[in-house]
């Protein structure tokens, strides 16, 4: 990778943290990077979509895809505007998706000019691959890997994907204040999307 003149320090500094991490498989320089931007994706995306549960879940995703995308960074531009446009692309890719899904979800009678009312069912368009794949529970693979987790974390993505407990009711069901449910499943998160990584070619 050369490296462009334009770049400015804290872009310099994470081009070295990039490199890091697809040449040595620097796990360190990995969370680095999420330390850097996870607070500034997550407000972007809370902006967009003005939900906090799903603005930490498209935050969680968005470095995903851009972790498996790593290689394909140039420096050309900051890291920072290539993992933004990644974040923001996936967060309006997601908003479409939620549109599709309420336009297809018609649950309130229509009225006939004969006075009677009908009831459309439309099966909507389900969740996003992301969702089933974590939520599959027939997913060997998926399984395996959850075990792989600590027991405290294990138990936090069953109860948030395999069970769908709001945070609230984590917190509630654990008898934990709903900041450390938060932070425990945002690191819970990233542990699997590490263990996902490595098993990504048995997927």
């Amino acid at each position: 990778m050369e490296v462009n003149e334009n770049l400015s320090e804290k872009a310099v500094y994470d081009l070295d943290l990039v490199r890091r991490a697809v040449d040595k498989k620097d796990q360190k320089a990995y969370a680095e990077l999420m330390s850097r931007y996870r607070d500034s994706i997550y407000f972007m995306l809370l902006k967009m979509i003005n939900n906090k549960d799903d603005a930490e879940d498209l935050t969680i995703e968005a470095f995903g895809k851009a972790f498996n995308r790593l290689h394909q960074y140039t420096p050309n531009f900051a890291f920072s505007t290539w993992l933004f446009k990644i974040a923001s692309n996936n967060c309006i890719d997601w908003i479409r998706k939620q549109k599709k899904k309420r336009m297809l979800s018609i649950d309130a009678p229509i009225g006939t000019d004969d006075g009677d009312e009908m009831h459309i069912e439309l099966k909507g368009q389900g969740p996003d691959p992301a969702d089933v794949a974590i939520r599959n529970q027939k997913n060997e693979l998926m399984r395996e890997v959850v075990d792989k987790l600590k027991p405290r974390y294990r138990q936090l993505v069953e109860l948030r994907y395999y069970q769908e407990y709001s945070y609230e009711e984590i917190a509630q069901e654990l008898d934990l204040p709903l900041g450390t449910v938060k932070a425990q499943l945002f690191r819970a998160r990233e542990f699997l999307m590490n263990l996902l990584d490595s098993r990504k070619d048995t997927i």
